[in-house]
């Protein structure tokens, strides 16, 4: 993370954190049930089942590590133990299937290094293995947490591991009814971390590295991975190592997180509702040696009216764990307990699949950025997309993403393409490029036979702009063909291209447009004359696409106005349908999601979708994207309505450089109900 950034935190909790030796005696919350000792091992870990329909009937689950998973009633009273290797941690959520009708439960065992899943049938308490493989984690393991996404349902497992491993998998259904796993994101801590818990509700992580702190990060496999301290060891109000980790929701102004501050012998309460600000600590009484928590905000029986508090005491003799009622903590803290389990409201966005992804590029970093589409002219399935690598060149990939050429020609940022193009005594299509390394514009032409480019400039074609940036081209009714090229700045010149008789390609300014701020994403609609440009952190605009429209222009939606945008607006393309019907596709690159706008009379807002983690095909998901390209003729078997590509800024499954991903039209115009 950003050194200024931990420095400021740390200062900060140093100066509000009270000297330990001066902090008031903790309240002392007595427990209401003890679960009988394990059968064999520690108590590592522990997950309060609750019942659907009926809460007296919610049970304990926890682990035994060599006698593997063990279940308790409410009373604490051992009901059943299943072997699960051996077992160090569990954690549980509910099934997302038709009336919850089971519990889903990930056990680490740390002897076979692997994952396990397990469901708990509510109707006759039987407990079975569903995961459809073994699900390795390439290391012996130390810990588990689940989180279920509000934005797209999907089920994650954070593993941890004694060398700082910290890997997020996919969990999803196979179609046998079992489940299956890919790890999808791996975060890396600097030494061990045995305890995590998520929030399903905000998206947030929770970490406890043993010997530094709490972290917390953002459990969205496509979040940018940037840890935010929320306490730390000695400097803060952890006296030594931090152990287990709870989320106790009760809603606004309710809404904790606890923490064992095992050295101290007591447990830490932060308010997670004032940037997880520390409210105080409470005391377990004989608690020999805390590991993990486990809480829920829920009523679960008459001695548990506002959820509890679990608490694994890991004893050398008899180890078990603890039930506190949350009333009787938030009572001696003089908390407010807040309300029941409170709904998280659904999310808006439309959730899609890539079915495929191209080879990574070349280069590091932020360097894949821009794609164009050439449909075939007689072969659909022979069409390719065109891609910008921003520090190093041009490449061209066929439908199953394999790279068919490279060109190493500058740092290209953005890239278009039209047909219709008259060189040398044929109709070609050109494809042009901005060239940050010349400053100039890149052109190309495509040959159908080998689908490789072949470059036309007429020489370097410079821009005279202080960083060529964004770009589009237009073919306007009279067949002539203009590129447009944005610099950081806000301009945006136009230019014509013009065949020579050599053979070769020229550009010539006709037209600048200014804007305030830095615009890259373009795209020209042929047809109509229009030229929309996303102006990255105001709005997107729609302006006429001819050279002598002068500037005027009109927002067709803000940053400021819409809340499904959030900047930057980045990357914009055209799904263009007979009758000049069809719909404007707009990167907001804020929050990883693709706002859609009709083609058509005011431009109106239709819905926003997200590209998702593919379990199926282990495609993960997209996020961060500069440029995109949509098309709606055919490429072909399952794309017969065209398809969306766009770049994906952070590729993480495998972690790669950046590359860029398919969507079929079809999938988004279903999920939108174009």
């Amino acid at each position: 993370m950003n050194h200024l950034k931990l420095a400021a935190s740390l200062l900060a909790l140093t100066a509000a954190a009270p000297a330990l030796a001066q902090t008031a005696p903790s309240p002392t919350v007595a427990a209401i049930s003890t679960t009988a000792p394990t059968a064999q091992g520690g108590a590592n870990g522990v997950v309060l089942l609750r019942h659907p329909t009926d809460p007296k009937q919610s049970v304990i689950a926890a682990s035994a590590e060599l006698a593997g998973l063990e279940f308790y009633d409410l009373d604490g009273q051992r009901i059943t133990s299943v072997p699960g290797g051996e077992v160090e941690a569990v954690d549980a959520r509910g099934d997302d299937g038709p009336g919850g009708a089971r519990a889903i439960l990930a056990v680490l065992d740390s002897q076979g290094g692997r994952l396990r899943l397990f469901a708990r049938d509510w109707a006759n308490g039987q407990v079975s293995a569903i995961d459809a493989k073994p699900l390795m984690l390439g290391y012996s393991g130390e810990g588990v947490c689940l989180h279920r996404s509000v934005r797209d349902g999907s089920l994650y497992a954070f593993a941890m591991g004694r060398d700082g491993q910290l890997d997020q998998w996919l969990l999803y259904p196979t179609t046998d009814g079992k489940m299956d796993g890919r790890v999808v994101r791996r975060l890396r801590l600097s030494s061990e971390a045995k305890f995590c818990v998520a929030d399903d509700a905000s998206g947030a992580l929770y970490v406890a590295q043993a010997a530094v702190g709490v972290w917390r990060y953002d459990a969205d496999p496509e979040a940018e991975p940037v840890p935010v301290i929320v306490d730390i060891n000695r400097l803060g109000h952890i006296a030594g190592e931090v152990g287990g980790l709870a989320i106790v929701n009760g809603g606004k102004g309710a809404d904790y997180l606890v923490a064992a501050n095992t050295d101290a012998g007591v447990f830490n309460v932060y308010d997670r509702g004032a940037g997880d600000g520390f409210v105080g600590t409470f005391s377990a009484g004989a608690i020999e040696n805390p590991s993990a928590l486990f809480g829920l905000r829920a009523p679960v029986g008459p001695g548990l009216p506002a959820g509890g508090l679990l608490i694994a005491d890991d004893r050398k003799q008899g180890a078990h764990s603890k039930v506190l009622s949350w009333a009787d903590v938030a009572a001696a803290l003089k908390l407010p307990v807040g309300v029941d389990a409170p709904a998280t409201p659904p999310s808006k966005l439309a959730l899609v699949h890539a079915t495929m992804e191209t080879e990574p590029v070349d280069h590091d970093g932020d360097a894949a950025d821009d794609p164009a589409i050439w449909v075939h002219p007689t072969d659909p399935s022979q069409s390719v997309i065109i891609g910008t690598d921003k520090k190093g060149g041009l490449a061209v990939y066929d439908l199953s993403g394999k790279r068919l050429q490279f060109l190493p020609d500058g740092k290209m940022n953005n890239v278009d393409l039209r047909g219709g193009f008259q060189l040398g005594g044929k109709t070609v299509t050109l494809i042009a490029a901005s060239d940050r390394t010349h400053k100039s514009i890149a052109l190309y032409t495509i040959d159908p036979d080998t689908r490789l480019l072949t470059n036309v400039a007429d020489g370097l074609q410079p821009t005279e702009l202080s960083d060529p940036y964004g770009l589009c081209m237009y073919r306007d009714r009279k067949g002539g063909t203009f590129v447009f090229v944005g610099d950081p700045d806000g301009l945006v010149r136009q230019w014509k291209l013009t065949a020579t008789p050599t053979g070769k390609v020229r550009a010539q300014p006709v037209r600048d447009l200014r804007f305030d701020t830095q615009t890259e994403g373009c795209v020209a609609d042929d047809e109509t004359g229009a030229l929309y440009v996303a102006e990255e952190d105001v709005a997107l605009w729609r302006l006429g696409a001819d050279a002598k429209a002068g500037a005027s222009r009109k927002a067709i939606a803000r940053v400021a106005d819409n809340p499904a945008l959030k900047d930057d607006l980045e990357g914009i393309g055209l799904y263009a349908q007979a009758g000049g019907k069809g719909y404007l596709v707009l990167s907001s690159q804020g929050n990883n999601s693709y706002a859609v706008f009709r083609r058509e009379g005011d431009n109106a807002y239709v819905g926003s979708f997200a590209v998702t983690a593919n379990g199926d095909n282990g495609v993960d998901g997209i996020s961060e994207t500069d440029g995109l390209e949509v098309t709606s003729a055919s490429l072909g078997a399952g794309l017969e309505g065209g398809a969306f590509v766009a770049q994906d800024g952070r590729n993480i499954a495998p972690p790669e450089h950046q590359n860029f991903k398919l969507v079929p039209w079809s999938a988004i115009a279903a999920k939108l109900k174009l």
